[in-house]
C-alpha cells in the first residue's frame, strides 16, 4: 500500500485535492491532503505563514507515518516539498510536482515568477500597502488559475475558495538544497501545457535545475487536480 501526502499551493487548501483523494485511495492506498498554516481550517495569524511553517507542517505529517512517504506538491508547494525532502531525505519515497515550483538552491519562487515573462498570475495579484499578503479577484481565478474550466457551475463551486489573503513571505523564501539530500531523492514532474500562471516554458526551464525520473505532460491549465482529476490520478500512479 503506498501512502501519500497532498500538498497544496497559494491560494490553495486540502479542499482542492478532494476529487483526487477520493480517486487516488480507491486502490487502498493512503491518501492526506493537509492544510499548510493560514489555508483552510489551519488557522494562523498572517504573519506566522512562511514557508518555514510551511515546511514544518509537512514533515511533522511525514514523520507521524510509518515507513516512507510520496509527496505530492502543487504550485508553490514544489518548493514546500523540496525543503521537506532536504531535511528528512531518508523520509520520502519519491516526490511528485504538479506545475509546481521546482527551485535550484538560492532561488526562490517568487524570482522565478518575476523571470516568467508570460505568466499571467503576478501582474493580477493585487498586493496589501505593506506588501505582506495578496490577494486575487474572481476574474483572475477563473480566467488564470482556472482557466481550462469551461463548467460554470464548477467554477462557481471553486472560486469563493481562492478569495482570502495570502501571505507573501513564502514566495520570497530561498530554497536551501543540496545533491546529497535533496538531489538524492527520486523526482518526477507533471507539466500543464496550458498553464498561465507558471507556464510551459518556467516548467522547462526550472527542470534544467535537477535530475528528474521522468517527465510527463498533461493538457491542463494550472489546476489539473480540478479540471482532469482523473487523468492527473493515471500519471500520479504511473509516477508511483
Amino acid at each position: 500500500m503506498k501512502n501519500y501526502i497532498l500538498v497544496h499551493g497559494a491560494w490553495g487548501g486540502a479542499w482542492e485535492f478532494a476529487d483526487v483523494v477520493n480517486l487516488l485511495s480507491a486502490d487502498g492506498s493512503k491518501v492526506t491532503a493537509l492544510d499548510l498554516p493560514g489555508h483552510g481550517e489551519n488557522k494562523r495569524a498572517l504573519a506566522d505563514v512562511s514557508m518555514a511553517a510551511y515546511v514544518s507542517t509537512v514533515v511533522d505529517a511525514v514523520n507521524e507515518q510509518e515507513g516512507k512517504v510520496i509527496l505530492v506538491g502543487h504550485s508553490l508547494a514544489g518548493a514546500v516539498i523540496a525543503q521537506v525532502a532536504e531535511d528528512i531525505s531518508e523520509k520520502i519515497d519519491r516526490l511528485i510536482f504538479v506545475a509546481a515550483i521546482l527551485p535550484a538552491s538560492g532561488e526562490t519562487p517568487l524570482g522565478l515568477m518575476q523571470s516568467d515573462d508570460r505568466g499571467q498570475l503576478l501582474p493580477n495579484v493585487i498586493f496589501s500597502a505593506d506588501q505582506s499578503y495578496g490577494t486575487v479577484t474572481e476574474e483572475t481565478v477563473r480566467t488564470v488559475l482556472l482557466n481550462d474550466i469551461k463548467d460554470e457551475a464548477h467554477l462557481d463551486r471553486l472560486v469563493p475558495h481562492f478569495l482570502f489573503k495570502q501571505s507573501t513571505e513564502p514566495f520570497m523564501a530561498a530554497a536551501k538544497l543540496t545533491d546529497d539530500n535533496f538531489g538524492s531523492v527520486r523526482k518526477f514532474y507533471i507539466r500543464a501545457g496550458v498553464d498561465k500562471v507558471l507556464t510551459p516554458a518556467l516548467q522547462d526551464r526550472m527542470l534544467e535545475s535537477w535530475k528528474v525520473d521522468k517527465v510527463f505532460t498533461l493538457e491542463s491549465g494550472h489546476f489539473p487536480l480540478n479540471s482532469i482529476p482523473v487523468d492527473l490520478v493515471k500519471v500520479i500512479r504511473e509516477a508511483s
